[in-house]
């Protein structure tokens, strides 16, 4: 424990919220180098998770978000395993990252990967396909470039592959995994909805020359 001082300690619960024993030992366990430390903070809370992902997670809360000026709002469910744990802090902190993340990611529709339809999926492959840049190359390669396109937009469509907004070093996939660990419970993002205002209304442009005209006449 030899250079692990308390305010060690206490910064580095500040930065990942792990329970002071659990700072003590990542320190001790990395040479109280506070970058290493975090990265098996982050795995063991990851690991604790993945431990909990096949257990039923039918609690929870319905949290949302209304970014300045109101012109952008988002409503998501987060669900854990009781009721307890949903009104708890870490759940309530992590519902608002959450919501606010999807506030702040326009592009995404989809929670994960998988949840998207297979018909946007092949849309995806034939704009890809058709595009310049692959034309005249062998098949094989087009199809090996045109997979890795597909991956990386798929990607873009899903909220838990998104860099999450506060620390870029992590996806939102890692961040809930972390907060599932700390909780000791499985933690899901269920489904989200978010709203611009205006979207979808079609707004009628004036000719602003024509109407003074149609006013003198």
């Amino acid at each position: 424990m030899s250079g692990i001082t308390a305010k060690l300690v206490k910064d580095l619960r500040d930065k990942t919220g792990a329970g002071m024993m659990d700072c003590k030992k990542a320190l001790a366990e990395n040479n109280a180098d506070m970058t290493k430390a975090i990265e098996w903070l982050r795995q063991k809370g990851i690991s604790s998770a993945e431990k909990k992902s096949g257990r039923i997670a039918a609690e929870g809360a319905i949290g949302s978000y209304i970014h300045t000026g109101a012109r952008v709002g988002v409503l998501l469910e987060l669900n854990c395993e009781t009721d307890f744990v949903a009104r708890g802090e870490l759940f309530q902190g992590l519902l608002k990252d959450v919501a606010m993340q999807v506030a702040a990611c326009p592009n995404i529709e989809y929670v994960t990967v998988d949840e998207i339809p297979n018909d946007i999926v092949e849309k995806e492959k034939l704009i890809e396909m058709g595009r310049d840049d692959l034309s005249g190359k062998p098949e094989q390669i087009k199809a090996k470039i045109v997979e890795g396109r597909i991956g990386k937009r798929l990607k873009e469509l899903a909220l838990m592959e998104q860099p999450f907004i506060r620390d870029s070093s992590i996806t939102v996939e890692q961040l809930v995994k972390q907060v599932a660990g700390q909780i000791g419970e499985n933690v899901k993002i269920r489904r989200f909805t978010r709203y611009t205002l205006g979207e979808g209304i079609e707004v009628k442009e004036m000719d602003f020359a024509a109407e003074v005209a149609s006013m003198s006449s």
